[in-house]
């Protein structure tokens, strides 16, 4: 009997998954068990096993191509069996193994253009008179000031595409919007001086400048700082690994890239006595048992205050979504996971409706969800703010990146040992720093700085905050 092996559904929110590895192949006996391919979202990465022993008969996509949920992806049964009616879209294997790719790429171009039917026109050619573009790619060129010349095109029939686009926005060239007429008449492409690499008008009006003279002036400095040879050199041979990139890497790679150069970011650094905190930690772990705790962390901790803090500053509970700022009445806490497959932010739901050992035990549940790789992507989406924690590396100030649309993020440090002056004498005390990350744009630094006092001061006074609850 021949059994279909699909796509499965990861959420509701997810239309469809990227098949990253097979772990069988054409032919291969399977039992049931065992492992047959890797799959990604734009969020997790999962695994999926046989529910059935038998023969891979047929393997439909490859690694890299993007799958429709439901979609039938191989199929399992004995050698001979007919399986012609398993073919996703009813055509032969072979034939759909060289129409797949072509069709995830018009299809996922189409879905992108039909969003506005006004804005559709005919693809354009590019100034090289041999490639084309299409319309959804043509925009976000225009808005990233990316060159569409230096694009690699990977659409059907040497199509520029969106993707296109954005890995040309992350490795290629990028001009102002005052150089961008006077880019378009160049012959050559210039190396940009001003922020990101970006191609100034000063860059146009003195090309030399930029082409020639920095270059030497770089290699000068350089052959400053060379030792002089005083022994006989022997060649080394250079060992490396080359690792393909995952795609959810590539996913926050793209993800960090667009936070930080489509926002006016700002960070307030500031600590607290963590006293408090300290000795209510000790007291959870010594008696959390009979008492039935769940294992309440330091970071539990700071989660339930912003959780409780949040509601009184609503400019950093909140979306920026350009010319609308969206304020939410309850608290939807993203919690930042560190995993092989990447960093992955779970979301607590209404956190700021739990009680403290209710936000540890879920906490934690999300944490090992996203390290197995079976958190539910709906469980990835619509957090109002994140907390990011990387204390226990021993981290004492760093830079969070915000997660758009959300305003701002907090990023937890370490504990360390600070001195003080109280009734005359000079005493030491645990300290722990917390690093506010705002977006300057929808968010200005007292209201910020508002946010960070108060949580500093709750934090420092937890007791009395749980008494409130």
């Amino acid at each position: 009997m021949v059994t279909p092996v699909i796509m499965p559904r990861q959420g509701q929110s997810v239309e469809s998954c990227i098949i990253s590895e097979w772990f069988v192949k054409k032919g291969d006996k399977v039992k049931e068990g065992d492992l047959l391919f890797s799959y990604e979202t734009d969020k997790a990465a999962f695994e999926e096993e046989a529910k059935a022993s038998g023969t891979m008969l047929e393997i439909f996509f490859k690694p890299g191509d993007d799958v429709p949920v439901l979609t039938n992806v191989c199929v399992l049964g004995e050698e001979g069996d007919d399986y012609s009616s398993f073919v996703p879209g009813g055509v032969s294997a072979e034939h759909e193994k060289k129409k797949v790719e072509v069709e995830v790429e018009e299809n996922a171009e189409n879905q992108l253009e039909s969003a506005d039917i006004n804005t559709v026109e005919p693809e354009i050619p590019t100034s090289a008179g041999e490639l084309f573009i299409s319309p959804r790619a043509r925009s976000l060129a225009e808005k990233t000031g990316v060159d569409i010349r230096y694009a690699a095109p990977t659409g059907s029939n040497g199509r520029i595409i969106e993707r296109d686009i954005r890995d040309l926005q992350q490795r290629g060239i990028m001009v102002t919007a005052g150089a961008k007429e006077a880019y378009k008449n160049l012959d050559q492409p210039l190396s940009g001086t001003g922020l990101g690499g970006r191609v100034t008008t000063q860059d146009i009006a003195h090309p030399a400048a930029v082409q020639e003279k920095a270059p030497e002036q770089i290699l000068s400095r350089i052959s400053e700082q060379l030792p002089s040879k005083t022994f006989e050199e022997k060649p080394i041979e250079m060992a490396y690994q080359d690792t393909k990139v995952p795609n959810i890497r590539k996913v926050i790679a793209r993800s960090m890239h667009d936070s930080l150069t489509q926002m006016a970011q700002l960070t307030l650094n500031a600590s607290f006595d963590a006293a408090d905190i300290m000795n209510l930690r000790q007291q959870f772990k010594k008696n959390g048992e009979k008492m039935g705790l769940a294992n309440i962390t330091l970071n539990d901790i700071v989660l339930y205050a912003v959780s409780r803090v949040l509601p009184m500053h609503k400019a950093v509970n909140a979306h920026f979504l350009g010319d609308t700022m969206r304020y939410f009445t309850n608290v939807n806490l993203g919690v930042a996971v560190d995993t092989d497959r990447g960093l992955m932010v779970p979301t607590l739901f209404n956190a700021n409706l739990k009680t403290l050992n209710e936000i540890a035990i879920e906490a934690k549940t999300l944490a090992q969800e996203c390290q197995k790789g079976t958190i539910n992507p709906d469980k990835l989406k619509d957090g109002t703010f994140t907390v990011t924690n990387l204390g226990a590396l021993g981290i004492e100030s760093f830079t969070p990146v915000i997660n758009p649309p959300q305003t701002a993020i907090l990023g937890v440090n370490t504990i360390g040992q600070k001195f003080r002056e109280r009734n005359g004498n000079i005493e030491s005390y645990s300290s722990m720093s917390l690093s506010l990350t705002f977006d300057h744009r929808a968010v200005d630094g007292a209201p910020a700085a508002r946010f960070l006092k108060d949580l500093r001061e709750a934090l420092v006074s937890f007791t009395v905050l749980l008494a409130l609850r």
